[in-house]
C-alpha cells in the first residue's frame, strides 16, 4: 500500500504546491490511498507496539505527515483559515503523540514562533477562524501543566527572507511602532528581562489590555511597516523574554536537496 501511494504522489515530487492545484482541478487525488494507508499503519502500530514500539510511533507519524501534508496544500490552494489550521492541528497532534509515547511524567520543550506558541484566542488570529500550537495545548492539557513564553525586542537584525522561496539574509529590524508592546518595554530602560505573568485577576494594565505586538517570520518585510498583532499579553502567554536590541542568529551552512525527499528513520537507517 505504501507503494502505491508513493506512486500517487509521484508526478507532483518536484512541486507540493503543483498536487494541490490539480487536486483543485481533478476530483481524484492521493486521499483515498493516504487514508487508506493511515488506517492500516494504525492498525498494524497499536499490533506491534508491544514488539517494537519506536517503530511503531514512526511508522505511525510517517502515515500522519503524509495525510496532513496532502490535506494541507490541497487546502492552501481553496485558501480560508484551513491550512493554518491544519497545519497547527497537525504539530499538536504530533506533540500528543510523542508525550504518550514516552510516558504521563514526561515534560517537552516546543521551540516555535509566538504566532504558534501565544494563544490564538487573545489575539485577532480568533477572529479570522484561526487556532494554534498554544490554544490547543492549554485546551487539550489545562494551564497547569503547560507554560507559554513569548519573545520580542525593541530593533536589531534577524535572519529572515523577502518572500517565501527568497533566500534568507541579515535584515534590520526598525525601532518598534509608537504605542506597541516593544515600544512600552523599550521605555523601561531595561536590555533585557523575563516576565512571569501573575494570576489575570492581579495582572496590570498593560498584560490585560490589547497591544500591538510584533511578529517577525521566515519572510519579513520592514519596509512595510513590519507586522503587528492585536495582543492581550497577560493571556496569550505565561511568560515573556524581552531583549531590547538583539543580533541575527547564524545558521548552519544550507545545502540543496533533490527532487526526492531522503528516506526517514526507521527505513532510511
Amino acid at each position: 500500500r505504501a507503494g502505491r501511494v508513493a506512486g500517487c504522489f509521484e508526478p507532483y515530487c518536484g512541486d507540493p504546491h503543483e498536487y494541490a492545484r490539480a487536486g483543485r482541478l481533478v476530483p481524484d487525488s492521493c486521499e483515498d490511498e493516504v487514508a487508506g494507508m493511515l488506517c492500516g499503519l494504525r492498525e498494524r502500530a497499536v499490533a506491534q507496539e508491544s514488539e517494537s514500539p519506536l517503530a511503531s510511533l514512526a511508522a505511525w507519524q510517517d502515515a500522519e505527515v503524509a495525510a496532513g501534508a496532502g490535506a494541507y496544500y490541497r487546502a492552501m490552494v481553496r485558501g480560508g483559515p484551513g491550512f493554518w489550521n491544519i497545519r497547527d492541528t497537525h504539530m499538536a497532534d504530533t506533540l500528543d503523540r510523542l508525550v504518550g509515547f514516552y510516558g504521563p511524567d514526561v515534560k517537552a520543550v516546543v521551540w516555535e514562533h509566538n504566532t504558534h506558541v501565544g494563544d490564538a484566542r487573545f489575539t485577532d488570529m480568533a477572529r479570522r477562524g484561526l487556532v494554534n500550537v498554544g490554544q490547543l495545548v492549554r485546551e487539550r492539557h489545562g494551564r497547569v501543566g503547560v507554560v507559554l513564553v513569548g519573545f520580542g525586542s525593541h530593533r536589531g537584525t534577524v535572519i529572515a527572507g523577502d518572500g517565501w522561496g527568497a533566500p534568507m539574509r541579515v535584515m534590520e529590524v526598525p525601532p518598534a511602532r509608537a504605542g506597541s508592546l516593544e515600544d512600552l518595554l523599550h521605555a523601561t530602560g531595561l536590555p533585557e528581562a523575563l516576565y512571569v505573568f501573575p494570576p489575570r485577576d492581579q495582572q496590570p494594565g498593560w498584560l490585560t489590555g490589547w497591544l500591538d505586538h510584533r511578529a517577525i517570520g521566515v519572510v519579513y518585510q520592514p519596509e512595510q511597516g513590519g507586522d503587528y498583532a492585536p495582543t492581550r499579553l497577560g493571556s496569550r502567554y505565561d511568560a515573556f523574554c524581552w531583549f531590547d536590541e538583539t543580533s541575527a542568529s547564524r545558521p548552519l551552512h544550507a545545502e540543496r536537496v533533490g527532487c526526492r525527499e531522503l528516506e526517514a528513520f526507521p527505513t532510511g537507517v
